[in-house]
């Protein structure tokens, strides 16, 4: 009787992998982390410098280690503009991002559960907002803005970002095999309403997707930087992404921001690099 068995557990186990091809897979994939890895490395050792180490000492290793008198600095610099820049990211693409899901959620579930005239077509159009790069739409939302005085707002930067057709797309496609038309109309039975279904029933199944849609829409907004660029004249409205490139195009005319840009980049960066962790993660899972 066992040697059926194992026979059987045998020829399912498939062909082995060979050491040559898991060491060569080990060897791209450090190659791939050492190459990712050295420009966050150096970001780091460059915040830690003062003016005068950043020409004299090597690059990739430290000097005098001046990070958190770099960082007071920096937090004194212009009464702590960074910072505002900071929140102002975060007040973006936390609240664009919250919104924007909640929409593109609605809008996916609808498209996925209602039949009516013209579904179809209407989800090709957002389908073709996914190939639409955000840069070929900033000039003409910047005209729109303008003829309403609304640049140089909040607004202008906000509004924009609530729109997410990659996030209609992917909330479609979960909601139709996520939620069963069974369970909608049993609710439906039980007197829910339409809100009250979507709230109540849709959304807890649709959890997965939904947590996708506000971490990917969360990166785009923080790293978007065009728009910001050609909306807002305050600085104190900018995002971190625009305020830095405004201290990077100064630093000749301004040597000492030098050691303000490299903390400032290193603390954007560890966040943006915890936000990109987290996003890949939450699209594996989903």
């Amino acid at each position: 009787m066992s040697a059926p068995t194992t026979s059987a557990t045998k020829k399912h186990q498939g062909p082995r992998e060979s050491l040559f091809s898991r060491s060569g897979a080990m060897l791209v994939m450090a190659i791939c982390t050492f190459y990712f890895l050295v420009p966050i490395w150096w970001l780091f050792v460059a915040a830690t410098k003062d003016r005068g180490d950043f020409t004299s000492s090597a690059p990739l290793w430290f000097a005098d280690f001046n990070l958190i008198e770099n960082i007071v600095n920096l937090a004194n610099y212009r009464d702590g503009l960074f910072f505002q820049w900071m929140l102002n990211s975060i007040l973006y693409a936390g609240a664009g991002a919250a919104v924007a899901t909640l929409f593109a959620t609605m809008m996916g579930y609808a498209l996925a559960k209602y039949s009516f005239p013209g579904r179809e077509t209407l989800f090709n159009v957002v389908l073709g907002g996914v190939l639409v790069p955000a840069t070929a739409l900033a000039l003409p939302l910047f005209l729109v803005f303008s003829q309403v005085g609304a640049t140089n707002t909040f607004w202008s930067v906000f509004l924009p970002s609530i729109v997410s057709p990659f996030g209609v797309y992917l909330a479609r496609i979960y909601a139709t095999s996520s939620v069963p038309d069974e369970l909608v109309e049993a609710a439906r039975i039980d007197g829910s309403g339409e809100i009250r279904t979507f709230f109540t029933v849709a959304t807890r199944l649709m959890t997965p997707a939904m947590v996708t849609i506000f971490l990917f829409q969360f990166v785009t907004i923080w790293n978007n930087f065009f728009l910001p660029l050609i909306m807002l004249r305050d600085e104190k409205l900018f995002p971190v992404t625009l305020g830095l490139y405004i201290w990077n195009s100064q630093v000749n005319q301004i040597p000492e921001i030098r050691a303000y840009v490299s903390s400032a980049h290193c603390c954007r960066s560890s966040r943006s690099s915890s936000l990109s962790s987290a996003c890949s993660a939450s699209g594996a899972v989903g």
